[in-house]
This record gives structure tokens, sequence and C-alpha cells, in this order.
């Protein structure tokens, strides 16, 4: 459907919605190019300082996904307005302290009035059109990680359902408030052949777009990458999100279980918001990109796989 309202071409267009990247990408100089990229959703936690870190770090997060640099973001707000300032305000300043920590800046934006709370980030990004990292281009052999836990969709869903709190799941809440910086940084240094981040199509979702973008297939190994605490659980009681059965109807086309069952469909196809990046990195690169992020950043890199010759898009989770 995209194709019909495709853009027109242009010279400088380096980047369009094509390959599902995750930012346009504009040549402005011979050594520079814009990133674009807008996003915004309604509220996932009640407290709205949360929210609007969390959105912004969403928002930010495709700009880091290309390797790039934030420099300038657009608030989108839509809210009652009975829901008064004080709220609004909280919200604003919660996307605003993220921005900051990006070492980027907000110019403005704009707001309307809706039924329902709406907040995102228009983010203008730079980056040296030579160092752009798509999610197409991975290669066979390479090493497949992921920066942060998934199961964030099923997690948030429990807390709407009352059967967690904001304190139970300050974890999960922390990992989307969670920057990308440190793993775009990291990427960027030790260079990968394609990266992703993992969002509203799961992983299994957003795994496909690059694999069959890149013309090669994947094996996934559970076990070896993280999943928050109680989503297993959740997942088995059918504590999911609206869209996973959307996801899971997709992803059934291409993906296929040595041991299926209903609970890895779910965990592997739950939506997430401000997930990690998805990067495939050359074998011989492997142990640097995760020794170099894990000391920059405290945590566990998790081993998602490896791309393997194939049909193009196949996931085989073993």
């Amino acid at each position: 459907m995209l194709a019909a309202i495709a853009p027109g071409e242009a010279d400088n267009l380096m980047v369009g919605f094509e390959t599902d990247d995750d930012a346009a990408v504009y040549r402005l100089s011979d050594d520079s190019a814009a990133l674009l990229t807008v996003d915004f959703f309604t509220p996932i936690v009640d407290d709205p300082y949360d929210f609007g870190r969390i959105t912004a770090a969403n928002a930010l997060s495709d700009i880091y996904a290309m390797g790039g640099r934030p420099v300038a973001c657009m608030n989108l707000l839509a809210f009652p307005c009975d829901l008064g300032p004080e709220v609004v305000g909280d919200v604003l300043r919660g996307g605003a302290d993220k921005v900051r920590e990006a070492g980027a800046v907000v110019v403005g934006g704009h707001t309307i009035e809706d039924k329902e709370p709406k907040y995102g980030l228009s983010v203008f990004g730079l980056i040296d059109p030579a160092g752009v990292v798509r999610n197409v281009g991975a290669q066979v052999g390479d090493t497949l990680f992921l920066t942060k836990p998934i199961g964030t969709g099923i997690m948030m869903t429990a807390l709407k359902r009352g059967l967690e709190t904001e304190d139970s799941v300050r974890s999960v809440i922390e990992s989307m408030a969670e920057l990308n910086r440190a793993a775009s940084e990291v990427m960027v240094e030790v260079g990968v052949h394609a990266a992703t981040d993992v969002t509203g199509f799961g992983l299994l979702g957003h795994l496909h777009e690059m694999l069959a973008g890149s013309g090669c297939a994947a094996e996934v190994h559970m076990g070896h990458f993280d999943v928050f605490d109680k989503a297993w659980e959740y997942a088995g009681e059918g504590v999911v999100p609206g869209r996973t059965a959307d996801v899971i109807a997709w992803a059934q086309g291409f993906a296929e279980f040595a041991e299926p069952s209903d609970v890895l469909w779910r965990v592997l196809c739950d939506p997430q918001t401000s997930g990690g990046l998805l990067v495939a990195v050359a074998p011989e690169k492997a142990g640097a990109f995760t020794d170099m992020l894990e000391r920059r950043t405290g945590q566990r890199v998790g081993y998602v796989g490896n791309v393997v010759a194939g049909e193009p898009g196949h996931v085989l989770v073993k």
C-alpha cells in the first residue's frame, strides 16, 4: 500500500521507506546527511513524567539505529484540556529531559486538543553519509545481538490489568526510558553490517524485515537473550497486547519453531516500546561489540542467533 504513496525521486534522498528503515536519510553535502523520523503514541504508564521519558527515548531510537546523532526535536502533543497544565507540563518535562540527555534540543512543536492523550517527537539528526547503518546489509555468518530485554508489551499489559504496579515494573519502565545511545556509539565504532530497533513488530517482525532486505535467513537460539521477569508467565496466561495476534498471524508466514508453542509465539511477537537495537555483526567483531558495550553500560548483551543462507526473511527458532 505504501508503494502507492512513495515519495518522488530526489537526487539527495539516500534512504526513504522502501526497505522499512528506521529513518529517512537526506544528503546535505559530501560529508553530512540529515536523519528524519517521527513517532508518538498513547500513554502506556500512568506517571506523566515517565510517559514523556519513554516516548522521547522511543523516538530518538530511530536516529541511533541508523548510527546517527540527534540534534533537534519538535514536540507532538494531543491532550484533553481538562487534564490540566501540570500533567501536560510533566509529560513535556520528561521528554525534554531525555532529549537533553541525548545531547539534542527541543525547538518547538505542535499541540491539539484530543480526547485521548498522545505525545511524541519529530527528530532531526545528523550523520556522515558514508557511515549510515541500515536495517539491510546483514551477511551469512553474521552474529545477531539484542541490546535490551524483550517483553515490554506483555509487562505493560499486566500493569494495565492491575496485575502489576509501576513500582513492581520499575525495571521495565527504566529499560524503555533508556537511550540506545551507547549501543549506537559502540556499533559505529566496531562496525556492523545492519541494525534496527525492536519496536511494534516484535523481535521476529523486525528480524524478518532485516533478513528480507538482506536476502538472508536466520536461526534464533532461545535462552541466550533476556526476557523480562514474569513475561513468560503472563504470556502463558494470555496477558498480551491486543496487537499480538496480528503480529503472530503475519509472522507465521515466515517463522517456524523447532518446538512450537503459543507462549513462544506471544513472547517473540510481543510489540515492544523503546526496545533495544538488533544488530548483525561479523563473527570476528562479535566479541569486541559485546565486550565494549557491556563495559560501557554494565549490562549483558543478548545473543540472538546467526544469519544463515536460506529463503530471504525466514526465521527458524531453536
